[in-house]
């Protein structure tokens, strides 16, 4: 398979799942709206790691491969679990923890939907090609959001402590 053929095959899953491609919602949802740098990986994931939360006495844990996340709530461990089961080295969480929820659900969904159109695009393959085709696609994915970005290590917060807006000295 060539590399032609293999951005083709992205572009059919990218055009199948419109507005709900993955790169797509975390520009729309995430990258919108004030965000938090969270690190998943030292370094790009190369292998798909195995994903799991688990729950804990001291909360809801998110094992990556051998390492485990702590996470403050379990929407934010689903809406990481996405992105680590991307391979996703770093990634913007939303700092309004009442959006998150909401976008975790969008994102399992948009996963979901796109490992579909990944085995419905790949179906006709041999089982070689196949593997080949799925790995190529989730790289491409990844390197996709990672191109947008994780933001910054901690939300930009503007501090004008001024109520009233300045008067003009009078001109007397």
């Amino acid at each position: 398979m060539t590399e032609a053929e293999r951005m083709r095959l992205y572009a059919k899953v990218i055009g199948t799942l419109g507005d709900r491609a993955l790169p797509r919602l975390y520009e729309t949802l995430v990258l919108s709206q004030r965000t938090r740098r969270f690190a998943l990986f030292p370094a790009p994931c190369l292998r798909r790691p195995v994903v799991q939360i688990q729950y804990t006495l001291l909360g809801i844990e998110l094992k990556v491969g051998r390492r485990r996340l702590s996470c403050p709530d379990m929407a934010t461990a689903r809406y990481l679990a996405v992105f680590a089961q991307l391979g996703v080295s770093a990634v913007a969480v939303p700092y309004d923890i009442s959006q998150l929820p909401r976008v975790a659900d969008a994102f399992e969904t948009a996963w979901q939907q796109f490992l579909l159109a990944t085995e419905h695009q790949v179906q006709a393959l041999s089982p070689r090609l196949r593997n080949r085709a799925r790995s190529h696609l989730l790289d491409t994915t990844r390197e996709a959001i990672e191109a947008l970005g994780a933001g910054a290590a901690r939300p930009v917060f503007v501090q004008t402590t001024r109520q009233r807006p300045r008067s003009e000295p009078s001109r007397a």
